[in-house]
């Protein structure tokens, strides 16, 4: 299974970086792939590419603000939460994902 996610917080800090290291640890537990790209103060960090997204069963966005070119993402299989969901539990973000992918491509 293959996951991308984008997070981005308001400030651009801490929970930016805090949700992508908390979904990386849940993909691990896994034995999942998982590329997050962040969107932060500095700008895009970690640019998902296009096969990237091309390869992904689904992507995780954040809705804390505005994702900066979400259109890359139109018509996949997405899952929408906050920073602070997938910092207090990535687990369970990853398993809504898993969920939506089951329910979308059975």
């Amino acid at each position: 299974m293959k996951f991308i996610a984008v997070t981005s917080c308001p400030v651009g800090m801490a929970h930016t970086y805090m949700a992508s290291a908390a979904l990386k640890e849940s993909a691990k537990k896994l034995g999942a792939e998982i590329r997050v790209e962040t969107q932060g103060m500095t700008g895009i960090s970690n640019r998902l590419t296009a096969a990237d997204i091309k390869e992904a069963d689904v992507v995780i966005l954040t809705n804390d603000v505005v994702i900066e070119e979400q259109e890359r993402f139109d018509g996949m299989v997405t899952l929408t939460t906050t920073t602070s969901k997938i910092i207090k539990n990535g687990d369970a973000v990853m398993q809504e994902a898993i969920a939506l992918i089951k329910k979308e491509k059975p």
